[in-house]
């Protein structure tokens, strides 16, 4: 979406927030018509039909402050006194009765279907229809145009909604800071992707998890422990998500009501107002529309999962219901960054190998078909368009390889995605072999090393050895392929590779001091963390670099909360 930054005063108060409010989902789209008039809807029940259910947040009793983005404020045109303002912290910790006019009192839940890996689910839904998916914990709360761009913005943790499935709806600290540090990490990074405001936490409410005990190596949380509840508020230009798209279109298909088509053409529509304008112009039919919605989407969808591959990222549980529709990473549960290089790395403990690291481009074609199922649901193709959509579905798995070369060549710092042909599959079994930490090496290499020692400082232990012989090999054919010369210097080649291969990236080991920290009331390393991994690609001072720029030590491999984790509570 393109931003018009308009020329006024930072907003300081909620009150001069709320003039920017403007709550396009709630005024084009339908309610659930067994919702309450009260918003007090906090028992799983069956949604059937509408498009989200309007709900009443349950606000964290005693908010403390811990955390906002003076990066996103600057954005959004907030003051950065804002943050600890009390009305604002009271309405982003969930009291909406301070929300002055034209705010609401009431937020919004929606509901989704799920596909997992290309496979649309039903029957473990609690009600067994695929009616009881949806926001279980986030309630969205305010919707406006700020400083020229449309934003949603979305309470997570604020309580049960109808799609709860019999859960508290509260977010712990611990998830609640990995999640708030990340989006704001992939920011940076040039990831596309949700956004961090602002996270508070209960000075008094505690909730119960599984989680697991210190230096436990099961794969499954082996205790329960007692957490803060907090919330965090994420941004987005919409929430809209594939598996959104999917519910309505099922609802068409099978015509579970008498305004499911109906339904289906209004969510399309919301779909292209909010994220694709005015990439796809609002003046053309609504079948040519969906048509160039299709190869949008399907493009925006292979740069993401380009980008995850090129900084080290895993999604972990990457379903139809955790793909944005606007292609940018949302749901930062089970996520990881990749340290020992392995092709299968996998965060989740149930994830599996399908949501693996390198099997992610795979992931996205199966989300997009399910997207393009979803979409020629609508019946008012013709058949000329429908032959579009066909091709334009068969090119994905062709644009995603492209996508992958053009990553990889960047990384390389070669000329072209052509030049990667040889270099990249040795490479990667190199790594394999050699035991290399994935974002090391990257920068190492940047630095163009013509021998193989500069690169050793990104090699963990290996009882096997390193294949010196090997690695002598694809260095000089990587140097012949970089084709350095008076124009590609390599100085503006190394200085091209740094801007694509971050120093700095979220590790587990860091993240977990932080909140175990934050916890006892002690924010500061929350804060460190926040400062250093919101410049992940500039040098930074020694001190940081001798602390964040560094193998994963020995003790923390295979443990649990650092290594794996079976949920992000």
């Amino acid at each position: 979406m393109t931003s018009h930054a308009v020329d006024r005063p930072l907003a300081a108060t909620l009150a001069a927030v709320a003039q920017q409010a403007d709550y396009s989902l709630l005024e084009s789209l339908n309610a659930d018509p067994d919702a309450t008039a009260t918003g007090v809807d906090h028992e799983p029940r069956q949604v059937s039909s509408g498009h989200y259910v309007p709900v009443k947040p349950t606000p964290l009793p005693e908010p403390v402050y811990v955390a906002h983005s003076p990066t996103l404020f600057a954005e959004l045109g907030f003051a950065d006194e804002l943050a600890r303002s009390p009305e604002f912290m009271r309405f982003f910790s969930g009291d909406f009765r301070v929300a002055p006019e034209p705010m609401r009192e009431q937020g919004w839940a929606t509901g989704y279907a799920l596909s997992i890996y290309g496979r649309e689910y039903t029957s473990n839904c609690p009600f067994g229809t695929g009616n009881g998916y949806g926001d279980g914990r986030a309630i969205s709360g305010l919707e406006g145009s700020f400083n020229g761009q449309r934003w949603e913005m979305q309470l997570k943790g604020a309580g049960p909604t109808p799609y709860c499935r019999g859960g508290d709806g509260r977010a712990v600290l611990r998830s609640s800071v990995r999640e708030f540090l990340a989006q704001e990490h992939m920011h940076a990074l040039g990831v596309p992707t949700s956004r961090s405001l602002s996270l508070y936490v209960s000075g008094t409410e505690m909730v119960r998890r599984p989680w697991y005990s210190e230096n436990s190596s099961s794969t499954d949380p082996d205790r329960w422990a007692l957490d803060p509840a907090a919330i965090s508020t994420r941004v987005a230009p919409s929430f809209l998500r594939v598996g959104q798209l999917e519910l309505f279109a099922r609802r068409a298909r099978k015509g579970e009501h008498p305004r499911a088509m109906e339904e289906l053409e209004l969510i399309l529509r919301h779909i292209l107002d909010r994220e694709y304008r005015p990439e796809i112009s609002a003046e053309a039919g609504l079948g040519d529309q969906l048509v160039h919605l299709a190869r949008a989407f399907g493009e925006r969808l292979s740069t993401l999962a380009g980008s995850w591959l090129r900084v080290g990222y895993c999604q972990g549980n990457f379903n139809s219901d955790n793909t944005a529709l606007g292609g940018f990473t949302l749901d930062y549960g089970p996520f990881g960054f990749m340290e020992l290089f392995d092709p299968e790395y996998q965060p989740w403990t149930g994830g599996g190998w399908h949501f693996a690291f390198l099997n992610q481009p795979e992931a996205a074609h199966r989300n997009y078909h399910m997207f393009w199922t979803a979409l020629i649901s609508w019946d008012g193709f013709t058949q000329v368009q429908r032959r579009q959509l066909e091709a334009i579905r068969e090119g994905f798995p062709e644009r995603m390889n492209e996508t992958i070369a053009e990553v990889f060549a960047a990384k390389l710092g070669l000329p072209s995605p052509a030049a990667t042909e040889g270099l990249v599959q040795p490479l990667l079994q190199l790594m394999v072999d050699t035991r290399v930490d994935y974002t090391l090496f990257f920068r190492e290499l940047s630095d163009l090393p013509e021998e193989l020692e500069p690169l050793r400082a990104s090699f963990y232990p290996n009882p096997k050895g390193v294949d010196e012989s090997a690695w002598k090999a694809w260095l000089r054919d990587w140097r012949a392929a970089l084709e350095l010369d008076d124009e590609r210097t390599p100085e503006r080649v190394a200085a091209q590779m740094k801007r694509v291969n971050p120093k700095f990236i979220l590790r587990e080991w860091h993240l977990v001091p932080a909140y175990q920290r934050a916890a006892q009331g002690d924010y500061s390393l929350v804060r460190e963390l926040q400062t250093v991994m919101t410049q992940p690609y500039a040098e930074q001072d020694e001190d940081t670099a001798r602390k964040y720029y560094a193998l994963k030590p020995a003790s923390f491999f295979g443990m649990g909360g650092v290594s794996h984790m079976s949920c992000s509570s």
